[in-house]
């Protein structure tokens, strides 16, 4: 067993459930500092500081080093300039830097809005930790590609190539886990309902959603009963598409907004005929595997993570067209019952799909790599 010290920069979301999912079943022991998930731009510009300070006093000499044996971050610290301001015994540390998302590859509304600082502050702590852990190959590969594009564009870049083939060296892949439930999902042939769908992503832009209600729009256009469920985690400022939408399917919306209650949650997903997906962003998929675990028909970009954690059938993929989307639905709607009957016989491989990314399967793999690099450390 070994001691890790964790510091999560943006404590919510996907980011807390990886986490504390991790700890929940890990063999190793973990002590956690976080910060709340708002402000996410001053997370990655204050909390190396604000970390570092904490520690200031709790550590004055490095021989409390034997406290830890590990550090564990995100993408959201900046390790660097934390190793440069934290006390002896926490700079020493061998450091592992888990990518959630980065800052170079981040779909933004505009290019020019893009703040290349964040992306730089992703490359130097990734220069800086000992393991780099991305949470899909799809997501490890365009990082590092962009990075070997990027950063020669620099002036005095002559050793950048070397570093990134550093970087490569490494770099691991670390599935976050998938809460699945304890048994195939039930049949939904014997149901006597329209059409059920479901979105079950954040309520952000680099989702899609313009796509997604505008396929919406087409089938209902068309005269396709159906139902919606809007699910997923909103924010202050959701794009307006969404309260566009709420005035425009009035009569099919049958939940709006995010589920807190997790039995609700798996119920609403369990009642689901196909979930979709627009995004223009994903680097793995959570919300969707765990509604294809629940029983739900992925219709999902053929793009991004998708192809590589869902690579069972053809029929599962489009291309972001929302008249090509509209057209898969009204034909599903149209043979309803044929296709439920259909799915029924498909969902315990589904079931089966997801269970690969299970806490159980994914844990003792983290564990695993987490001892590794504690032990070349101390081999020096």
């Amino acid at each position: 067993m070994n001691k890790i010290l964790a510091l999560n920069p943006f404590h919510g979301g996907s980011h807390r459930a990886f986490l504390n999912g991790w700890m929940k079943r890990s063999w190793h022991q973990f002590s956690v500092n976080t910060l709340s998930a708002h402000h996410w731009k001053w997370r990655m510009r204050h909390s190396a500081f604000h970390f570092a300070d904490a520690f200031s006093d709790e550590f004055k000499t490095s021989d409390k080093a034997l406290d830890y044996d590990v550090l564990f971050c995100t993408d959201m610290l900046n390790l660097a300039e934390f190793r440069g301001l934290a006390p002896p015994a926490i700079r020493n540390l061998p450091a592992i830097l888990y990518f959630h998302e980065n800052q170079l590859t981040y779909p933004v509304q505009e290019e020019r809005e893009r703040d290349l600082h964040f992306a730089y502050t992703n490359f130097v702590s990734a220069y800086s930790a000992e393991s780099i852990w991305f949470n899909s190959e799809y997501h490890r590969d365009e990082f590092l590609t962009a990075l070997e594009e990027w950063l020669p564009k620099m002036p005095d870049a002559n050793s950048i190539k070397a570093t990134v083939a550093s970087l490569w060296e490494k770099s691991d892949v670390h599935h976050p886990g998938v809460d699945t439930p304890p048994s195939p999902p039930v049949s939904r042939s014997e149901r006597n309902v329209p059409l059920q769908l479901l979105w079950v992503s954040r309520w952000e832009h680099d989702k899609g959603p313009e796509i997604f209600f505008e396929s919406l729009r087409l089938l209902q256009q068309s005269g396709v009963p159906f139902r919606v469920s809007i699910l997923g985690e909103s924010y202050e400022q959701a794009p307006t598409v969404f309260e566009e939408a709420k005035r425009t399917f009035p009569n099919e919306i049958l939940h709006w907004g995010y589920l807190e209650n997790y039995a609700e949650y798996q119920k609403t997903l369990s009642e689901a005929d196909v979930v979709l997906s627009t995004a223009r962003h994903e680097f793995f998929g959570i919300a969707i595997l765990e509604a294809v675990a629940a029983g739900c028909r992925p219709l999902v970009p053929r793009a991004l993570a998708y192809p590589e954690v869902l690579p069972e059938e053809e029929s599962f993929f489009h291309h972001n067209d929302p008249a090509k989307i509209a057209e898969f639905l009204g034909s599903y709607a149209a043979n309803l019952n044929a296709n439920r009957v259909r799915d029924d016989v498909m969902r315990e491989r589904w079931y089966q799909l997801v269970s690969q990314y299970g806490w159980n399967q994914g844990v003792p793999r983290m564990d695993a790599a987490v001892d590794r690099v504690v032990s070349e450390w101390n081999q020096g």
